[in-house]
């Protein structure tokens, strides 16, 4: 209703205007008031419902054709790893000391020479006669390629694991590596032996060449005898080294005229105190700064 009212209103102002404006020659109008009227209404009308009615825009097949497509990732596949495995105690082996030739000693060119090294077991299998030292690389010293242990070590034990090598021939530092071989072919350990080998001849290089020891008596007190051989003529410091981490308290000095031996005896030692079996070994502080030797004292 007030749609209406609002419609009649605006046709009325229309309907002034338009019989102010038409030609005065247009008497069919001016002689019909409500064709007027009916036409100015119907103008309005139509003007209204064109506002009322919805436009659209064209579409911009441009940008339609510029918008980005999304294709779905292709789901995510995973690869089964395989279950870790448990690394085997059996062989296990501690690397301790060198006891003879440490790293970078100086040895004569051609020289024979016993290399030393200590191990422990730390694994839950024995080694037996059927484990092999082997030699893996490097420069192997006219040693052996294969050599068998001498006994069994069960887990705990420690053994001096030692090999016969000659110095080569000409100046240089030369590294051997080595290893232990279980039954089954397998080297679960490596060490090596490294020494500087300066000038030609036994004589060239003074050194220790050897260590013996000579032990008599029984448990708890043994008497013991060291014998000290060298190259050539010099002086020679030691002293002893125990099992137990000790060490001598009355160092030795012995001055050779030339290649050739000398002993020393130590007397009555105790041992047996503390463990079952005990060792105890030279240590040359000069001319080679090296343990060598051993001697073992075993207490029931």
């Amino acid at each position: 209703m007030r749609k209406n009212n609002i419609i009649l209103a605006i046709a009325l102002i229309l309907s002034t205007a338009l019989a102010c404006n038409l030609p005065s020659n247009n008497t069919s109008s001016a002689q019909n008031p409500d064709a007027i009227l009916t036409a100015a209404a119907l103008t309005v009308q139509a003007q209204l419902s064109a506002s009322n009615t919805p436009t659209l825009s064209p579409v911009d097949t441009a940008a339609s054709a510029n918008t980005p497509t999304f294709t779905p990732a292709p789901s995510p596949t995973f690869t089964s790893l395989p279950a870790a495995t448990a690394t085997s105690s059996c062989d296990k082996a501690l690397f301790i000391t060198d006891v003879t030739y440490t790293d970078n000693t100086l040895v004569p060119a051609g020289t024979n020479f016993t290399k030393t090294w200590r191990l422990q077991n730390i694994g839950s299998c024995s080694w037996t006669p059927s484990y092999m030292l082997v030699f893996m690389s490097g420069n192997i010293m006219s040693g052996p390629t294969v050599q068998a242990m001498s006994g069994n070590v069960d887990p705990g034990q420690t053994v001096d694991v030692s090999v016969n090598l000659q110095a080569p021939g000409s100046n240089g530092t030369y590294t051997g590596n080595w290893g232990l071989r279980n039954a089954s072919g397998v080297i679960f350990t490596q060490f090596y032996v490294k020494i500087k080998v300066n000038g030609s001849g036994g004589s060239s290089i003074f050194a220790v060449t050897s260590v013996g020891f000579n032990v008599t008596g029984s448990c708890p007190n043994f008497n013991m005898t060291v014998t000290i051989s060298t190259n050539s003529a010099g002086t020679v410091n030691l002293h002893r080294v125990f099992s137990d981490g000790g060490t001598d308290t009355s160092p030795k000095t012995l001055t050779f005229s030339g290649a050739g031996s000398q002993t020393i005896d130590y007397g009555s030692v105790y041992f047996g105190a503390a463990h079952s079996s005990e060792w105890t070994d030279i240590y040359i502080d000069s001319p080679n700064h090296q343990q060598l030797g051993r001697a073992t004292f075993t207490c029931p």
